[in-house]
């Protein structure tokens, strides 16, 4: 099941809800206010990528992009 990520326009609450996928076209009520008018926010991610080095320390990227990284491999 998907987590999903969501905004309450009444009251600007941010929440995150796990969905079964029979319910994904529908929107959850907010848990603070409960009110109906929410809506799913588009989530951004983040990948940890570890690149060579003599000290063994990884780097972290806080931005992933499939386009950048489909491009290298033309």
């Amino acid at each position: 099941m998907p987590l999903y990520e969501y905004h309450c326009l009444e009251c600007g609450e941010n929440f995150d809800k796990i969905v079964l996928f029979s319910e994904i076209a529908s929107l959850p009520d907010c848990p603070a206010c409960h009110s109906t008018r929410t809506q799913k926010n588009i989530s951004l991610f983040a990948a940890r990528t570890v690149r060579g080095s003599s000290s063994g320390s990884s780097e972290v990227s806080s931005q992933a992009s499939c386009a950048s990284s489909a491009s290298r491999f033309r």
